[in-house]
């Protein structure tokens, strides 16, 4: 298990996911897993970008764990109080010109995880996201 506090200021995403990638949990894993680094991205990015519009001084913490066929990732912050799991679906059957933009990236995240919660407790999003480790991967 590793445990890691960041302090989520703009510009610092790419830090804050190659600290994360780098943890002994995720950098055994076989390298053709992308979207592991797709789901580390994607929520780092959210929550960096939208977590603290108004305070600099806010937290990011990750804590990362793994067994033979499962990595779990737990992120939680302070900001503001966001549930992605309620987040209506972009419709990909419009035609491309017609998408709205966001929705699209943890409509990924979903798909992809073995199980994913999120919940909103003492003050604290909490998001739990565990993936597989190897290519039998959800389709």
């Amino acid at each position: 298990m590793t445990s890691l506090h960041f302090q989520p200021i703009k510009g610092k995403a790419p830090e804050i996911i190659d600290a994360i990638l780098g943890t002994g949990e995720v950098a055994g894993v076989e390298s053709e897993n992308k979207f592991i680094n797709m789901v580390v991205e994607e929520i780092v990015v959210n929550v960096v970008s939208y977590a603290y519009p108004d305070n600099p001084d806010g937290y990011l913490d990750v804590v990362t764990t793994r067994n033979k066929n499962l990595i779990t990732f737990r992120f939680s912050d302070g900001g503001i109080p966001f549930n992605p799991l309620q987040r209506e679906p972009p419709d990909i059957t419009l035609p491309l010109e017609q998408w709205k933009i966001g929705g699209l990236g943890i409509m990924m995240v979903i798909k992809k995880a073995e199980a994913i919660n999120y919940e909103y407790t003492n003050g604290e999003n909490i998001l739990t996201v565990s993936l597989p480790t190897h290519n039998n991967s959800k389709q």
